[in-house]
């Protein structure tokens, strides 16, 4: 089951840093997953100036439900790309688990990125040459964990969404509500050390779903992240997603508007 896995695991795998590790910068903190502090994001097209954040301050508790509201344009992407360290703010600092990661290396941030933070998209974005079994493994098998203890987290994963039987299809052998099934169990396949404290966040996760489907999918979402004792930041724009998170924050013209 694992050959296909370990082939593309092998490709993409050069290169990356070693076991993760916070490379001494700052000390953890008890209560916030996240805290962002007046941060802006300024992106530069020639001559022109696009000011997609602007002086944000955040702080998310670990275990908290977030979700973010906004129309287009508003900063919603930008912030969850800068809490998701694929991004860097052009001024003020992103704190994960109360270490600050804004001046951190690209390996450092990879390694922030591989153990601490899990993305879950509209489109799964799942490898269609790999089996159910094989996308959920390839984070651990990224993270060098042993081989033994992949399969248990795999088949535990499964078992959580309601897959086991479906492990080994493929992407196009899935329903789409099975195929985002697939893609929150891979969010949350990290080495045992991060899954006490792991920040899943989700862009629009229902958007190419039907009603009933994105329903499901939200609650499979929030009682996995919650089980997993995660952190869950939901972007969406849809106000039925919104409702059922511990908290809104609206965002307009880079700014937080509202938070309830």
């Amino acid at each position: 089951m694992a050959c296909a896995c370990q082939r593309v695991y092998q490709h993409i795998s050069r290169g990356r840093p070693s076991t993760f590790a916070w490379f001494g910068v700052g000390d953890l903190t008890e209560s916030a997953a996240i805290v962002l502090r007046s941060v802006s994001k300024i992106y530069r097209m020639g001559l022109v100036e696009v000011h997609a954040l602007r002086g944000v301050d955040l702080l998310v508790r670990r275990g908290e439900a977030l979700a973010i509201m906004g129309p287009s344009g508003s900063g919603k992407t930008t912030l969850l790309n800068l809490i998701g360290a694929l991004d860097r703010p052009t001024a003020g600092t992103v704190e994960i688990d109360g270490i600050d990661i804004t001046q951190m290396s690209e390996k450092q941030l990879t390694a922030v990125r591989r153990d601490k933070i899990s993305f879950v998209f509209q489109f799964f974005n799942l490898l269609p040459v790999l089996t159910a079994y094989e996308n959920i493994e390839m984070p651990l098998l990224i993270a060098g964990v042993p081989e033994e203890e992949r399969r248990e987290r795999v088949e535990q994963l499964l078992e959580m969404v309601g897959l086991t039987e479906r492990a080994d299809h493929r992407p196009d052998e899935l329903s789409g509500g099975e195929q985002q099934r697939v893609a929150i169990a891979r969010a949350l396949a990290k080495p045992k050390s991060a899954t006490d404290s792991v920040i899943v966040l989700a862009d629009e996760p229902t958007g190419d779903l039907d009603t009933v489907t994105g329903e499901e999918i939200m609650k499979t979402l929030r009682k996995l992240t919650r089980e997993e004792g995660g952190t869950l930041v939901v972007v969406t724009h849809d106000p039925d997603v919104a409702e059922k998170m511990d908290r809104v924050l609206t965002m307009r013209d880079g700014l937080i508007v509202n938070s309830q």
